[in-house]
Order: C-alpha cells, then structure tokens, then sequence
C-alpha cells in the first residue's frame, strides 16, 4: 500500500517545530543563565567566568549522558539562578515555564540554612527528587568534581577537596538508578580523587 505524501509532511513539520523550540528554548536559557550570572566568577585560581559552569552541565548531560529533552538541558543551564543571582521562581515560572523553574528549585541549596545542614539535606532530599531533577544534580556533581581535580577553588585544603568529594558521592549514591552512563561518568571522576 502506497503511503500519502502529505500525510507524512506534518510529522516532518511537526518534528522540525519541536527541534526549533528545543534550541530556542535552550539559546534563551543559556542568553537568561549568562545575563544572570555576568558578574560572577568561579572560585578557582583563574577566577574563570562562572557561566562556563552551567554551560559544562548542559554538555555533560547532551553529549555524555545523550539527554536530549530540552526542558532538562535549559534547567542544566539555569540551575544556580535561584542560588547564586537575584532571580526568583515566580520570575523563571514566567520565562520558563513551571516544570523548568520547579526542575531548578529542586536543585537549589537553602542559602539561609548553615552550610553543613545544607550539605545534610542536600543528601537527604536527593532520593526524592523528580527524575529531572536527578539529571541534573548528577551532572552537576560530575562537573564539580572534574573542577575541584583540575582546577580547586583557591586556598582549598587537601582535606577540604577529599571531604567535597565523599560528600558528592554520598548525594550521587542516593540518584542511583537514574542515568547509568552519567552514574558511571561520576565514578570515573570519584576514583580521581585526591
């Protein structure tokens, strides 16, 4: 039986819409993360800018771990907005949507708690979070743990990176099961371990 040609034109158009709002999408996560962050440095010796972070979470989970929903990638990118700059939920709601701006509460630290109680929940919460979320927690920690190894924050101890990584695998611990290759990617970089 012959197939209608212009049958099979939506689903190309259909799929070539969904490609577009994917990238565009993710281009207005990466111009919102980048504005957002402009001022802001990594603490390492190079002061290196600090939106280079979201971007290696984003590559991370697209070209290692082959995560290609777009809502994943854009929060990837947005994911220390909250935390770290003056954005809001109900402002990410508004850009973005609820389900990204969600994925990004998910993933952000409680910055009026002590830091090791931030730690504790951190580790608490992470078995418990939406498979998104999971995602990108997981890339974060990869890209963490890759940056403490090559380039530590400057004045760490070697006690202060050995601790920084236990406790990173104690959070990944708790998303395992999620994404076996991004799993695996963490304890390739884990055995690294100074």
């Amino acid at each position: 039986m012959a197939t209608d040609p212009d049958k099979a034109k939506p689903d190309a158009n259909i799929i070539a819409q969904a490609n577009t709002d994917s990238c565009d999408l993710i281009l207005r996560a990466v111009a919102f993360a980048a504005h957002k962050h402009r001022d802001q440095r990594r603490k390492n010796k190079e002061a290196s800018p600090y939106i280079n972070h979201p971007i290696q979470l984003a590559t991370v989970l697209w070209e290692e771990g082959r995560v290609q929903d777009a809502k994943v990638i854009a929060a990837a990118l947005l994911h220390d907005t909250l935390e770290d700059t003056e954005t809001s939920w109900q402002e990410l709601r508004g850009e973005f949507g609820e389900e990204i701006a969600d994925i990004v509460l998910e993933v952000t630290d409680t910055q009026w708690i002590k830091k090791e109680l931030r730690k504790r929940l951190q580790v608490a919460r992470a078995r418990h979070s939406s498979e998104k979320a999971k995602l990108v927690k997981l890339a974060d920690k990869i890209c963490n743990l890759r940056d403490i190894g090559a380039h530590p924050p400057h004045g760490w101890t070697l006690e202060r990176k050995q601790h920084y990584f236990d406790w990173a695998k104690e959070v990944v611990d708790r998303l395992r099961g999620t994404h076996v290759g991004l799993e695996q990617k963490f304890d390739e970089v884990y055995a690294l371990k100074p």
